[in-house]
């Protein structure tokens, strides 16, 4: 099982490398997206998308587009509809 890991250089780091070291164990595949030349993801994860380094308040900006990227091309690759999801309704209220 695919197992996408954000892990950039924060407050929680220590946890998110614990956590991904727990889902290795249980044989998950580890993608991670981290902080440029963080050199100790790179031995826990199979695979790593590395963004800029940034300030800790930043980091969702610089995060979002790997992680849509990566949405949009497994979407694509299971044939579906990108331009229409499913259950988008139901996520989605209007008032």
């Amino acid at each position: 099982m695919p197992v996408v890991a954000v892990a950039t250089e924060c407050h929680v780091y220590p946890k998110v490398l614990s956590n991904i070291q727990e889902v290795r164990a249980r044989g998950a595949h580890v993608i991670a997206v981290a902080t440029e030349g963080d050199r100790q993801i790179g031995e826990l994860a199979k695979d790593v998308l590395f963004v800029p380094r940034t300030p800790e308040l930043l980091a969702p900006v610089i995060v979002t587009p790997p992680l849509q990227l990566l949405a949009y091309h497994v979407a694509k690759l299971r044939g579906c509809d990108v331009d229409q999801p499913r259950n988008l309704a139901k996520s989605v209220t209007v008032e």
